[in-house]
C-alpha cells in the first residue's frame, strides 16, 4: 500500500509539530519554508524540507507538490502568502487541502476556496484549556459541531467498578460512552456489562448541554 504523502508549508511551531507528528504516524512529509535556519533544522526530521516561497508555483511543480495526497498551508503571519500558497495547491490538483486560519475573516476567505479542512489552532487551543480548567475530570474536549462534543473524562471514585449499565448515560444524559482507556489498552464500543474503574478514562459524545449535566452530576459528585 502506498504510503501517503503530505506536504506541509510553513514549518513554525504549528507546522512543525504536525509535520513531526505525522512523521511519528507512518507517513512522509515534503516542508517548504522561506527560512533556512528553520529549513535545516527540520531537515533531521522530515522526509524532505525545501527553503522557498510557497507562492511560486514553479517551485512548487518542480519539487512534486501536485503528487501529494494531502496539502496544509501552515503560514500564521501572512494571510496573503497563506491564500496564495492555498490557490496554487488547489490549482495544482491536490486532493485535500487543510489551511491555518488566523482570524474569523481569514478563515471565511479560506472557505471561499474551497479548502477543505480550516483549523484555527490558537483558538481551539483556548477553548480546551478552558473547559479543562472548569472541569477538574475532562481530559480532553473536541467540539466535532456548535453542538456536539466528544470529551475524554477521568473515571471519579463514585464510579468506580460500576458497569456502563448502571451509568445509563444515553437514557439519563442522551451522551454515550463510546471507548473506554484501560491500563490493558482501549476497549472500543463497550458493551452495557463492561465496568469503568479508576484510573480509566471515558470517551463520551453527546452534545455540548448533555455531557455537561452528565459531568455535573455524576462525574464531578
Amino acid at each position: 500500500m502506498k504510503i501517503q504523502q503530505f506536504v506541509v508549508i510553513g514549518l513554525g511551531r504549528f507546522g512543525s509539530s504536525l509535520a513531526m507528528q505525522l512523521m511519528e504516524m507512518g507517513y512522509e512529509v515534503l516542508g517548504i519554508d522561506r527560512d533556512e535556519d528553520v529549513v535545516e533544522e527540520m531537515s533531521e526530521y522530515l522526509t524532505h524540507v525545501v527553503t522557498g516561497d510557497a507562492t511560486d508555483e514553479q517551485l512548487l511543480r518542480s519539487i512534486g507538490v501536485r503528487n501529494m495526497d494531502c496539502g496544509i498551508v501552515a503560514i500564521g503571519d501572512d494571510i496573503q502568502m497563506s491564500i496564495l500558497a492555498t490557490i496554487l495547491l488547489k490549482e495544482l490538483g491536490i486532493k485535500t487541502v487543510v489551511a491555518k486560519a488566523i482570524s474569523k475573516l481569514h478563515g471565511r476567505a479560506l472557505e471561499k476556496l474551497g479548502v477543505d479542512r480550516i483549523v484555527y489552532p490558537e483558538r481551539d487551543m483556548g477553548i480546551r484549556v478552558a473547559h479543562q480548567l472548569v472541569t477538574p475530570n475532562l481530559l480532553d474536549y473536541l467540539q466535532l459541531s456548535k453542538d456536539y462534543t466528544i470529551a475524554e473524562l477521568n473515571v471519579p471514585a463514585c464510579l468506580n467498578g460500576k458497569t456502563l449499565s448502571e451509568l445509563n448515560t444515553r437514557t439519563r444524559f442522551g451522551c454515550s460512552i463510546v471507548a473506554i482507556h484501560t491500563s490493558n489498552g482501549v476497549l472500543i464500543a463497550p458493551t452495557a456489562m463492561d465496568k469503568v474503574h479508576c484510573d480509566d478514562i471515558m470517551v463520551i459524545i453527546g452534545t455540548n448541554n448533555n455531557i455537561g449535566r452528565f459531568e455535573e452530576e455524576v462525574v464531578n459528585q
